[in-house]
């Protein structure tokens, strides 16, 4: 028996979850489907396409006889070719491949058994705590790069303990200081980054369902992943422009010297060092400073690898403009695979999702918000706080709404997304409503000085 690729146009009636979307009626940018093919994971996904169009072309495998094999053809059975951004991977996973050793896709010591967390309190109670540890870490953050450039050592145990704040305010509720990390300043970029990369790394290992202290490890190595850049000259890693041959390879040594400080200390947690020098390693054996390929890359490099290219990627530097979540999220799963971890990126673009929070959306309605908190069950139907009308105005409140409970707009409208703003849109700065304490609530709320 073989297995034969075969396209079917059916009418979006006939759409069941799990199969293979490829093309549609009318063009993907006409959609608010993310990526050109995607599989069915859920009714929604049925909804949306019966929504916006009328019929669809399909595409599965059949399995068809050998000529010498005379039995009757078997039923056709859908399978899968390709997978969405925001598929399941748990649904979806294939086996690993036996003609190669195993890729180092799971948890430390191959446990198969995942820890399930839930957030414990909601994101409005949390948010005045997550602030003062989030500036609390910044400086810290700050501290242990501005002290290594002249020298001072790395006080590894007060680094500990403002990863394990961070992370109690993590296992807590996510939501609240994932919504801080989307707070951007150029002029504070690698302290920023670092941090954020260890909230976001604390966050991913949460997601994928590692022990506590293993999470709480996995943002230590967050934070300390970039601290060979400590002795990178501060012309070439400030430079607007593009650098050179010579400037790249000095850049590219701050992973040697990562390792090589982290390795002086006289406590050192071995992970840190793994991730300081191996997150820039690739799959595809073309990353540096090694050229490792997939199963030799440790675990937590790879995790690491990702939220560094996120971070970086929607944040302002010296040498390029910060784009949007969702850009950052196509990259990455445009390079799943040879770049990254498959199985990782998946997971990471789901736990990101379309609008994540600190998001500011524009809605169908024209009133703008901030996205306050995801919502696993559905991604595209956050918490928000309405701080524009349909005139792109103040309101005298703001509205606090969950769009997984349909709610409606002044005019009895549906309030859904239309899409993603910048941060600065409209006159709407995320940093003033989180430094006026980002009153959160499920009641209409006064309005925050601005």
């Amino acid at each position: 028996m073989h297995y034969e690729t075969v396209e079917r146009e059916i009418p979006v009636s006939d759409l069941r979850v799990g199969m293979h979307v490829i093309r549609l009626d009318r063009p993907w940018e006409e959609t608010d489907f993310l990526l050109q093919g995607f599989i069915i994971q859920r009714q929604d996904d049925i909804d949306a396409l019966q929504r916006q169009c009328q019929r669809v072309i399909i595409e599965g495998k059949i399995r068809r006889p050998d000529p010498e094999d005379h039995q009757r053809n078997f039923p056709a059975k859908a399978v899968t070719k390709t997978r969405s951004i925001f598929s399941d991977p748990k649904k979806t996973a294939k086996k690993p491949q036996k003609s190669r050793p195993k890729p180092d896709v799971a948890p430390p010591g191959g446990r198969a058994i995942k820890v399930t967390y839930i957030n414990k309190i909601d994101v409005r109670y949390e948010i005045s705590k997550a602030t003062v540890h989030y500036d609390q870490a910044k400086t810290v953050a700050k501290d242990i790069m501005n002290g290594l450039r002249v020298g001072r050592a790395l006080d590894i145990n007060k680094a500990r303990e403002t990863v394990d704040q961070c992370v109690d305010s993590i296992l807590r509720n996510d939501d609240a200081l994932m919504l801080l990390t989307k707070l951007k300043h150029k002029d504070e970029y690698t302290a920023e980054h670092c941090l954020n990369v260890s909230i976001l790394s604390a966050a991913f290992g949460k997601r994928l369902g590692l022990l506590e202290e293993e999470i709480r490890t996995l943002g230590l190595c967050g934070l300390l992943h970039d601290i060979g850049k400590a002795k990178v000259p501060t012309d070439i890693l400030q430079k607007p422009g593009t650098l050179t041959p010579a400037e790249y390879s000095i850049m590219q040594n701050h992973a040697d010297w990562g390792r090589d400080m982290l390795m002086a200390l006289p406590k050192v947690v071995h992970a840190t060092i793994d991730v300081a020098y191996n997150h820039h390693e690739r799959l595809d054996g073309k990353g540096y400073p090694r050229g490792l390929i997939d199963y030799q890359i440790p675990y937590f490099a790879k995790i690491v690898a990702i939220v560094d290219t996120y971070d970086a990627i929607t944040s302002n530097r010296a040498y390029d403009k910060g784009r949007s979540s969702m850009e950052a999220l196509e990259i990455i799963h445009r390079f799943k695979g040879t770049q990254f971890d498959p199985e990782l990126a998946r997971e990471f673009v789901l736990m990101i999702g379309i609008y994540p929070p600190g998001s500011l959306v524009e809605l169908k309605t024209g009133e703008v918000a901030i996205v306050i908190a995801s919502n696993p069950k559905n991604r595209r139907k956050p918490k928000i706080m309405i701080v524009r009308n349909a005139d792109k105005q103040r309101p005298p409140k703001y509205r606090l709404a969950d769009l997984a409970g349909n709610p409606k707009g002044e005019h009895a409208q549906l309030l859904e997304i239309a899409k993603e703003i910048p941060d600065g849109s409209y006159g709407i700065q995320l940093q003033r409503f989180i430094d006026n304490g980002l009153q959160l609530g499920y009641q209409t709320v006064d309005r925050i000085s601005e």
